[in-house]
């Protein structure tokens, strides 16, 4: 599959690292939370520290190799912030599957709610697509700063 001209498996490559470590720390959130941790603890473990260090990261990256540009930030964006979603979704379907309460299906992370299933589809349609989109936004504005304050270097050549 091919997006804004490179192929999936390129964006996967370059935040292959983040891929790994973002929904690290959302399971480790989880294993916390299920050990009977408080959520107060569990909290400090965040996915979305991660994500914001990866779309940072990313931006300046996307720049100072050659990789791209704003669209190509965007796909970072969309599967950095698709990542720490899963992890989310994956808590609350464990528990509604268990009827084990976890950080992830606690109101205190749902707005109050405790309807699990519609916190689902609000990471499913809000989360997912907004999560992204203001990542790509807050991400692009270190794009600009980077493009300003850098020349582009291709990895491989000299400075």
């Amino acid at each position: 599959m091919t997006i804004f001209g490179k192929p999936l498996r390129d964006y996967v490559a370059f935040v292959k690292i983040f891929l790994i470590l973002i929904p690290a720390v959302g399971l480790l959130r989880l294993a916390l939370s299920l050990s009977g941790a408080p959520n107060t603890t569990a909290r400090w473990l965040s996915m979305t520290v991660m994500v914001w260090i990866a779309v940072i990261y990313s931006a300046v990256r996307v720049h100072t190799t050659g990789f791209g540009s704003y669209k190509q930030l965007l796909v970072l964006c969309f599967l950095l912030n698709g990542s720490s979603q899963i992890v989310s979704i994956f808590g609350i379907l464990l528990s509604i599957a268990t009827q084990t309460p976890n950080v992830y299906s606690s109101p205190e992370f749902a707005f109050g709610s405790d309807n699990n299933w519609g916190h689902v589809a609000a990471h499913v349609l809000i989360g997912t697509p907004v999560g992204s989109l203001v990542g790509w936004l807050g991400g692009s504005a270190f794009l600009a700063a980077t493009r300003k304050l850098s020349p582009r270097r291709i990895v491989g050549t000299r400075a």
